[in-house]
């Protein structure tokens, strides 16, 4: 067996890496992306990409410096899914803490759905604590390009960033 290694780095998302980010989900939610990529250019969240060599990025996701004062707020990220636990993930919320911390906020919030315990497991090995439950909604687009609700309860999670 051989090891693979890779050298990620973490960037600004941007328009242009958004076809190359099918993996992350549908038409729908790449388009909700693009809507988030305007929130960035003016400063109401940051938009990461984790990139190999390559500079294609293989996971993303975003810091919302709106929801509440005094912490960032992580939401959207995935990971390609060929490339789950491999650390990638680990990395990319490392990356979107520092962000947090160069914004002088010491606080870091993110919510996952109660059908995930996977992504649960791994937010509470990096430190993150739960402390209360909410529900959540979103559109989701079917095969057929069809919309449909989706909803789901989600614990929320914080972290104290050193």
């Amino acid at each position: 067996m051989t090891n693979v290694v890779l050298k990620l780095s973490a960037r600004d998302l941007v328009h242009a890496d958004l076809a190359s980010c099918r993996w992350a989900g549908s038409d729908h939610r790449l388009a909700g992306v693009a809507k988030q990529l305007e929130r960035a250019r003016i400063g109401e969240v940051d938009y990461l990409a984790v990139c190999p060599a390559t500079n294609i990025p293989v996971a993303k996701g975003g810091v919302d410096h709106q929801v509440k004062d005094g912490a960032g707020t992580l939401w959207q990220l995935a990971v390609h899914p060929a490339l789950q636990s491999c650390g990638i993930g680990t990395f990319l919320v490392a990356a979107a803490e520092l962000r947090i911390r160069n914004r002088g906020l010491r606080q870091s919030e993110l919510a996952v759905e109660e059908n995930n315990p996977r992504a649960r497991a791994r937010y509470e090995r990096l430190g993150y604590v739960a402390y209360a439950r909410q529900p959540d909604s979103w559109d989701e687009q079917a095969p057929d390009g069809s919309l449909g609700r989706y909803e789901t309860i989600c614990p929320l999670m914080r972290k104290e960033l050193a």
